[in-house]
């Protein structure tokens, strides 16, 4: 099978190998994290929980971060990448282990999102780094396969992540601190594997001068200037219909995540126990979507192969926008699961499409100012979403409009996204991949981002 081979060569790359353990080690915890944070917010028994609140979390935990995401991407390009994980990671494990306290102690909720905020932003600045360095781990012929395996396997260590967070709830009687522990030893994880990656072998090839704080933000937002016009230069407008697309199926994701949420937290649950059958519900959900992420990992290359990257992203928005409303409107738990696992496919496929765009279009300088805006419009699409779901949204989670809302915009992504889906692929940047592997195992050229057999 060509994916299998392809994905065997790709995994001899040490680089790609260690920085994918960073990957995995963080977004697991953060699968841990999320399941905390969900179970506490949305399913503890003494709260009644609406989708106004819902909406009301995401927007205190997202929406800050929203506003200095950007200059975050233009340090990106400025500090070493490395360090930024090695950091980051320890600075979340502290940061979980004083969310457990404050779970513990009963504070006041604006206490507990202060800390989980700080948590939250610290994961979309890693998560917009490791995208960024990918570019520096393998050669461009596979950067497609990558995107494939690299992104996906870190949702699904978040998917096992929230599994391990329900198994650590059942033994230690639903304590929602233990599994922030846990959560917090998985970041420590994630930085002990960041040591093992050389402190500039991540790039960015060069980093400005340190500059006093009024200087270096003055600099930032005239770097975060050009890097939207970097990204509106003709050979990359691409990227930005790219980004706009997977911007609306993100807005369509997160209306359904909320919608989802409220059918287990009480359309499918009655009586004593329905906090616990609801979570069982929604881990279900979970990983049937999970599962979906793993299929587009091993058709998508082929696609965008056969398909290009945006008649790809066509064919997924146009296959919710036809399927989702037959699986979603009867509004019972297995067509919904079915519902799940096709937009899993279908929206993890589109983003492996979309960062190959972007990677392919975006010089090396401006990648990490440019995955921050993308995680930016990530987050104010999932926030404003949750906020149109509460205005729609009955109590019990069953809203025909916000399907057919959802089933619209899909549409208009397939639709509009058909008229680029002849371009040609962008050509890829050649940026070096700093590590190299020994004997048996294929070598970069130096300046040539190929690999050839020794």
């Amino acid at each position: 099978m060509a994916v299998v081979r392809d994905l065997r060569v790709l995994l001899r790359f040490q680089g790609f190998r260690r920085l994918l353990a960073v990957r995995l080690l963080s977004q697991g915890a953060d699968g841990v994290y999320q399941v905390a944070l969900a179970t506490y917010v949305v399913f503890s028994p003494e709260k009644q929980t609406s989708a106004a609140a819902i909406a009301s979390a995401m927007a205190v935990l997202l929406l800050p971060y929203s506003l200095v995401g950007p200059f975050a991407g233009v340090l990106l390009d400025r500090w070493p990448r490395r360090q930024v994980f090695l950091y980051g990671s320890l600075l979340r494990a502290a940061l979980a282990a004083v969310t457990a306290v404050l779970i513990l102690g009963n504070v006041p909720d604006w206490l507990f999102y202060a800390s989980a905020l700080c948590v939250t932003a610290i994961n979309r600045f890693v998560l917009a780094g490791l995208s960024a360095a990918l570019p520096r781990v393998v050669d461009d012929e596979r950067l497609v396969i990558a995107n494939s395996l690299s992104p996906t396997a870190g949702t699904l260590a978040a998917t096992v992540g929230g599994g391990l967070a329900f198994g650590v709830r059942l033994v230690f009687d639903d304590s929602d601190a233990a599994v922030v522990v846990l959560g917090a030893v998985l970041y420590l994880g994630a930085a002990l594997a960041a040591l093992r990656i050389g402190r500039q072998a991540l790039g960015p090839d060069s980093t400005d001068r340190r500059l006093r704080l009024g200087a270096q933000v003055l600099g930032t937002a005239r770097e975060l200037v050009a890097g939207v016009r970097h990204l509106g230069e003709p050979p990359r407008r691409g990227a930005a219909r790219a980004l706009g697309a997977m911007t609306l199926m993100r807005f369509c994701y997160g209306a359904l995540t909320v919608m989802v949420l409220m059918l287990c937290r009480y359309a499918w649950s009655s009586g004593d126990d329905s906090s616990e059958r609801g979570l069982a519900l929604l881990g279900l959900a979970v990983g049937v979507s999970g599962a979906g992420f793993l299929v587009a990992a091993l058709i998508t290359p082929w696609a965008v192969g056969r398909l290009g990257p945006y008649g790809w992203i066509t064919t997924c928005a146009g296959s919710v926008a036809l399927l989702a409303p037959a699986l979603t409107l009867p509004f019972a738990p297995v067509p919904i699961l079915a519902a799940a696992f096709l937009i899993g496919v279908t929206t993890q496929g589109a983003k492996i499409a979309t960062d190959t765009v972007v990677q392919s279009s975006v010089d090396d300088g401006f990648r990490g100012r440019i995955f921050s805006v993308y995680d930016v419009l990530f987050n104010v699409a999932f926030v404003g979403a949750a906020g149109v779901a509460a205005l729609m949204l009955p109590p019990d989670g069953r809203s025909v409009p916000l399907v057919i809302t959802v089933a619209l915009i899909y549409a208009a992504v397939a639709l509009l996204m058909a008229r680029y889906r002849h371009q040609p692929h962008p050509a890829p940047v050649h940026v070096p991949v700093m590590f190299h592997v020994k004997h048996d195992r294929p070598r970069v050229s130096p300046g040539a981002g190929r690999p050839t057999t020794p």
